[in-house]
This record gives C-alpha cells, sequence and structure tokens, in this order.
C-alpha cells in the first residue's frame, strides 16, 4: 500500500478563484492600470525635459519596459495563483529582499496613486470654479473619500472600470484623429531640448506610464487558460497603450507651443480645448476627472494590500495584518497608505512625485528580470512555467541594464530614496521577519560554490547544526525506513526510475532502501493541493514494487510534497542515517559564485556519500570503467565498483591518464600497484594506462566499449570555475555511456 509523507506545515486556506476572465477582460484591466496620470497629467512635464521628442520617450520607455512584461509573464504562469511581484521576488531573493520589495511596491503604487490626485485636482478646477492654489486640498477631501470607500469595503466594480477605460480611451482617439493632421512642424521645434542626456532622463521619467501593464499577474488564477492568455494579455495592452501615447504626445507637442506645454498638467483638456472648442475642454475635463479619481482609488485598494501582505508573513507587525471583524478590509494598512500619500501631496511636487514613483517601480522591474534569470539557472524543480520568455537571458539582461542606467539618469534624489529603503528594508526585517522559517532560492543556492568546500568536516558540521536551527522539529512523519543503507531521491526528471534505483541496490551494503518521489511546489502552493494520489504514482509504486520482488529486496517507497526540495532531501538523509544518497543528474556539475542548482546545496549539506547517476540509456550493464582522478584513495572507489560488477556480473576495467611525459617506471609503479589492488576482489578485472594530455578525449574515446563510467568528484576549481560556475562535468559530457559520479566523505 502506497504511503505519503508530507511536511507539516502552518497552511492557510483560500477560497478557489474561479477562472472567469477572458482575453478581452483581462487586456481591458491591463490597459486600465496604464490610464490615467500618465497620459492626462505627465507629457507636459515630460516635454520640459526633452522637447517634442516627447513621444520618442515613450516609445522608449515601452521598450525598456517589455523585458518586465515578458519576466512577469513567465513568472506569473508558473506561480498563477501567487499573487503578484512582491511574492515573486520573496520567494526567488527571500524575506529581507521580500521586505524591501514590499515597501517599495507599496511607495511606488501610492506615489502614483498621489500623482493621479493631484493631477484629478487640476481638472477639477476646469468644471468647478476653484482657485488652482486650493488643487492640492482638494486632492485632499477626495483621499480622504477614497479612505473611507476601502474601509468600509465600496471597490470599483468591474463593469464600472471598463466603462471608464473605454471613455478613456475614446477621448484620447479623438485627440488622435484631430489631433494629429493639426500638427504645425514648427512647434515641433527643438526636437531635443536637451540633447540625449534630456532624453534617456525623461525616458526614466516617463517609466511609471506603463507600470500597470503588469497588475494582471496578480489575478492570473481567475483568467482563462492562462498560459496562453496571460502573455497575450500583456503584450497588448503594451503595444495598444505604446501607440496611444506615442501618438498622443506627439499630437500634443505639434499642436501646443513648448513654453505652454512644459508647465501644463492638464494637457488633455488643453489639446481638446483648442481643437474643438469650450464643450470639447469640458468633456476631456470630465473624462480626466473620472480616469484619474479611479485610479487613484484602485491604487489605494492595491497599495494597502503590500502591508497587510507583509505583515501576514512576519515581515511587518502583527496589528498590520488585523481584517477589520464587520468591513472585512485592513484597516490599519488602508490608514497607514493614505497618510502616506497625503504626506506626498502636501510635501512633494508633481515632478518629484513622479520621479520617486518611476524609481521605485524601474528598481522592482529589475528585481524581475533577475527572478527569472535566478530561477532557471538554479534548476528548481517546481519552476516549470507553461511560458516562457523568448530571447532568454538576453531579454532580461538587456531589462536589467537598461534599469540601472534609467535610475542614474533618474537622479540624485530618487537613488537616496532607493537607497533608504533598502535600509529601512534591513531594519524592518531584522525587527519583525528575522523569526520566519522562509528561505528564498538566491539564499539557499547562492553560497560558495560546493565543490570549492566539499568535504571540510568543520563546514559540514557548522552547516548541519544552521540547518536544525533552522528546521527546527522535523518535517516528515516518520513513515520511512529508518534503517535503509541507501536512500534515491526521484524528481521526476529521471530517464528511467528503476535504473537509477537499481544503481542504488548494487551500490547498498545493507538489506533495505528507501525510494522517495519527490514533488516541490511553490511556497504559495498549498500542499492540500496534491492530497490525492495520482495517476503517475501509482504507476511508479507498482513498477518498484515488480522490482523489489524481482531484485529480492525490500524497498520501501515513500510520496513528498514539499516546499523545498533540498531541505527535504537533507532531512531523508539526516533521518534514515542513510550510507548513501543516490539521485539522478543530467551532467551540471555547479553554477557560479551567485547562482547554482540543488546539486550543488546538497553536496555540502549532505553528510552522507552521495551518488549522481547520468543515465545515457544503457540497460544492460556487461562492462564498467573506473576512470581515477589524481589523489583519491583507489580502494573505496575500487570497493563501490566490485560491488557494482558482482551485482550486474559484469567485468571491470581501472583506468588511469596519466601525462604522455610520464616516466615508464612511474607507469609501471601505479600499474602493479593498481593489480594489487584488484587482487583483493572477485571481480573479472584489468588495468589501463593511457598517455595522454587531454584526459577528456582520452575517457571519451575508451567510454565507447563500455556501459558504465564512475568517476569521483574534482577536489577543487580554478578561480574562474568559482566565480562564473563550471557548467557541465566535461567527463560525463563527453562520455559515450552511463556515468556514475561519486563523492565519498573519506576520500
Amino acid at each position: 500500500m502506497l504511503k505519503k509523507v508530507y511536511f507539516r506545515r502552518k497552511i492557510k486556506y483560500l477560497k478557489t478563484l474561479t477562472r472567469s476572465l477572458t482575453l478581452t477582460s483581462a487586456i481591458a484591466i491591463s490597459i486600465g492600470g496604464m490610464l490615467g496620470s500618465g497620459i492626462f497629467v505627465l507629457p507636459g512635464l515630460a516635454a520640459a525635459k526633452t522637447g517634442s521628442s516627447v513621444w520618442l520617450a515613450y516609445l522608449l520607455a515601452a521598450i525598456c519596459v517589455l523585458p518586465a512584461a515578458l519576466s512577469k509573464s513567465e513568472l506569473a504562469t508558473a506561480m498563477p495563483s501567487s499573487g503578484g511581484t512582491y511574492v515573486f521576488i520573496e520567494r526567488t531573493f527571500g524575506p529581507v529582499f521580500g521586505t524591501i520589495a514590499g515597501i517599495g511596491l507599496w511607495l511606488s503604487l501610492l506615489l502614483k496613486s498621489s500623482f493621479a490626485l493631484i493631477g484629478f485636482g487640476v481638472y477639477l478646477t476646469v468644471l468647478v470654479n476653484i482657485n488652482e492654489g486650493f488643487t492640492k486640498y482638494i486632492a485632499l477631501f477626495f483621499l480622504a473619500i477614497i479612505l473611507f470607500l476601502n474601509i468600509f469595503g465600496v471597490k470599483q466594480v468591474g463593469k464600472v472600470q471598463i466603462i471608464i477605460v473605454s471613455i478613456s480611451l475614446i477621448c484620447l482617439i479623438l485627440v488622435l484623429i484631430f489631433g494629429i493632421p493639426n500638427v504645425n512642424p514648427e512647434l515641433l521645434k527643438p526636437v531635443f531640448k536637451n540633447g540625449n542626456i534630456g532624453l534617456v532622463s525623461t525616458v526614466a521619467f516617463v517609466y511609471i506610464s506603463y507600470a500597470g501593464v503588469t497588475k494582471i499577474a496578480a489575478i492570473a488564477g481567475e483568467i482563462k487558460n492562462p498560459n496562453k492568455n496571460l502573455p497575450r494579455a500583456m503584450l497588448i495592452s503594451l503595444i495598444i497603450m505604446t501607440i496611444i501615447y506615442v501618438f498622443v504626445t506627439f499630437a500634443l507637442a505639434g499642436n501646443i507651443p513648448l513654453n505652454e506645454l512644459e508647465t501644463d498638467i492638464r494637457p488633455i483638456y488643453t489639446i481638446a480645448n483648442l481643437l474643438g472648442g469650450t464643450y470639447v475642454g469640458y468633456f476631456a475635463a470630465g473624462v480626466g476627472v473620472i480616469t484619474l479619481v479611479s485610479m487613484a482609488n484602485s491604487g489605494v485598494l492595491a497599495a494597502s494590500r503590500f502591508p497587510f501582505a507583509m505583515a501576514v508573513d512576519k515581515l511587518l507587525p502583527n496589528f498590520m495584518s488585523k481584517i477589520h471583524s464587520k468591513f472585512l478590509t485592513p484597516v490599519s494598512t488602508i490608514i497607514l497608505t493614505c497618510v502616506a500619500m497625503s504626506i506626498a501631496i502636501l510635501f512633494l511636487d508633481v515632478e518629484k512625485i513622479a520621479k520617486l514613483a518611476s524609481a521605485f517601480m524601474v528598481m522592482m522591474f529589475i528585481s524581475v528580470n533577475a527572478c527569472v534569470i535566478i530561477l532557471r539557472e538554479t534548476g528548481t524543480q517546481w519552476y516549470k512555467p507553461p511560458y516562457r520568455s523568448p530571447f532568454y537571458p538576453f531579454v532580461q539582461l538587456f531589462g536589467i541594464i537598461s534599469g540601472i542606467i534609467l535610475l542614474v539618469f533618474l537622479g540624485m534624489i530618487p537613488l537616496l530614496a532607493i537607497l533608504t529603503i533598502i535600509v529601512l528594508g534591513f531594519i524592518i526585517y531584522f525587527k519583525y521577519g528575522i523569526k520566519t522559517a522562509r528561505t528564498g532560492i538566491l539564499r539557499k543556492y547562492g553560497h560558495r560554490p560546493a565543490l570549492y568546500l566539499m568535504y571540510k568536516k568543520k563546514n559540514i558540521e557548522k552547516q548541519e547544526r544552521e540547518s536544525s536551527i533552522k528546521l527546527g522539529a522535523t518535517f516528515l512523519d516518520g513513515d520511512l525506513i529508518s534503517k535503509a543503507g541507501v536512500i534515491v531521491p526521484l524528481l521526476g526528471n529521471e530517464n528511467s526510475p528503476e535504473m537509477l534505483i537499481e544503481i542504488g541496490i548494487a551500490i547498498n551494503k545493507r538489506e533495505q532502501l528507501q525510494a522517495v518521489n519527490i514533488t516541490e511546489v511553490p511556497n504559495q502552493t498549498f500542499l492540500d493541493v496534491f492530497m490525492e494520489e495520482s495517476p503517475k504514482i501509482n504507476s511508479l509504486s507498482r513498477r518498484i514494487s515488480g522490482l523489489a520482488k524481482a531484485k529480492n529486496i525490500d524497498i520501501d517507497f515513500e510520496a513528498v510534497v514539499t516546499h523545498d526540495v533540498s531541505d527535504t532531501i537533507h532531512e531523508l538523509s539526516h533521518q534514515t542515517n542513510c550510507d548513501w544518497l543516490v539521485m539522478g543528474w543530467n551532467g551540471r556539475a555547479h553554477s557560479g559564485i551567485l547562482v547554482r542548482n540543488p546539486i550543488g546545496w546538497l553536496l555540502t549539506h549532505i553528510n552522507s556519500d552521495f551518488a549522481l547517476f547520468k543515465d545515457n540509456g544503457v540497460r544492460h550493464i556487461g562492462k564498467v570503467l573506473l576512470a581515477l582522478r589524481p589523489g583519491r584513495k583507489d580502494k573505496n572507489f575500487i570497493a563501490i565498483a566490485n560491488r557494482i560488477c558482482q551485482f550486474y556480473n559484469a567485468s571491470l576495467t581501472l583506468l588511469h591518464v596519466v601525462p604522455t611525459q610520464t616516466e615508464r617506471e612511474v607507469k609501471e609503479e601505479m600499474k602493479q600497484t593498481s593489480l594489487r589492488l584488484l587482487q583483493k576482489i572477485n571481480t573479472k578485472s584489468e588495468v589501463i594506462i593511457l598517455k595522454s594530455d587531454d584526459s577528456i578525449n582520452a575517457v571519451s574515446k575508451i567510454s565507447a566499449g563500455y556501459d558504465l563510467l564512475i568517476l569521483g568528484t574534482p577536489q577543487k576549481d580554478n578561480w574562474l570555475s568559482i566565480l562564473f560556475g563550471t557548467g557541465k562535468d566535461k567527463f560525463t559530457e563527453k562520455s559515450a555511456c552511463s556515468v556514475l559520479r561519486l563523492t565519498m566523505k573519506d576520500t
């Protein structure tokens, strides 16, 4: 009977969201996230920085945003119900950077909403006879209304939002239809008011206009067929809004003199009034009012959820995670958000608000691009996005590099603000979040390369102590065989699980073997989803049961669902006190100093012998080649090779590859020493010593005559491989047969 082993963790249950949003609805929501202050307020301020080339700045900003849209599409399809950018960053970088990201996202949204409210006040003065000097106080008055609306749970209705978006688009399309034909070429001079530097700084300034394109990812769990519709919605909405932004700003620059446009924060009203007269201007002002107040309301709704989510994750004070018993809204975080917005409205001018909002959003989009690189390069088991960003990693690298350049051109104040947020994030984390048990992918796979540290006993013991402190009580429920000599984790990517288990049986010195199928899922996915036994697990159980009977060995099979495959394997090894851990392998040694795969982490944390098996499709092992690298204790490897040969009734060849200048006497002595070692085993064996200065090609050529190549792990790497990673193990990659790489503590 198949037994399942589950981790014991505190899990909060959420209602299942129905996938009801079509592609059209998703596009409307994404466009709604971008329509607002970016076109109704910002163009004039942007034109003041670069001249009539403001349209080009919007186009270049869209190109710089594109990598983040593609990356976030990939992340959202990998975690379609995860809840957005904060969770992606926290899962990848860990709680420390998650805290910083949460604060950054919160500030970018509330600043963007503050910017929208100031614009709302200015447009309102067109419809109501109010002095423009009171616009900030008008903004504060409506902010108070928005505060109470959010506390009482009166939110935007989806259909109303679609109507508002439609009216706004119609208004802007009319501006294009009547504005483009009336463009005055004389007003388009100067094209570049402040040269290339002015253009790049303007690109950074208007970046925030496209921030809403990725908002749709936060509700990916409600989109029909998200694997296709989510990236389509982002790309289509980005293209639509880029066209709107580029041509509307071109029309503005060609119809309104630059000396007037650069101080105008209600440019849509101005051009509508200019082209269509007073009543058309009033209509445009009315559209601006409803669009901007709607944007501000949705901004408060979204922004207040970031500190709430952080408090739930124990990264902020617990009172922020409380929900009002009657209204079922996070009152404290809504009030905090509105207070912060009121401070921004009162004490920051419009340009500074826009710059800060853009700076924080650029920082978050840089992080999103980095998330994709880290998650792909670590080979994290659960990260299997149905949609993958094209031209990886060049798209992500472009997004990161362009984002850094834009941050520099935003000026000193935004950079200092980002530095302040980073420091504040660290302080908040060490005050509230340091006790959290979660760790990010980067922290787990971002230490020094495993092969560089391997087999230093003090290191292993220290890491085990730290791991036991972090894990606390054991995660597993005790159904494992405590006396198993070999643990075989099955991660679902093996060519043949039976072949891998056979290798484990051959190595095993005890009577029992433990096979464990491990399914890793993101922290945001509840383990209860996997409570039902799948046909795949039942099939695997049946096949392993048949193998146990055929080989007459006690094999226990368990299925484990976990949030962390590395910690799970570590715990399996710790609980069973096994001699060997045997895993399938693709030949990858480890990555570099910043990122590495789970194999690298395990090599420094597992306090048992470790075997990696690369299955090249060989199903009958009749000839085994043992290729020893310099500095090994040959007898330990020969003992393991002998057990494998006895199991398969195979012959053994001991191979030494020596430099071509090796003297004959040294070669003969090496051969005699090896023969004496082979005399102690009862397997048909021979010794081959090859002279070659290219050991990789030598082993590759001779491996064609064998079924299994046994290797040891390299003891050290040069500084270049430590920094940038070794990628594939060259001996394994070039081998013509299956490969077993052995790592033993006492070698």
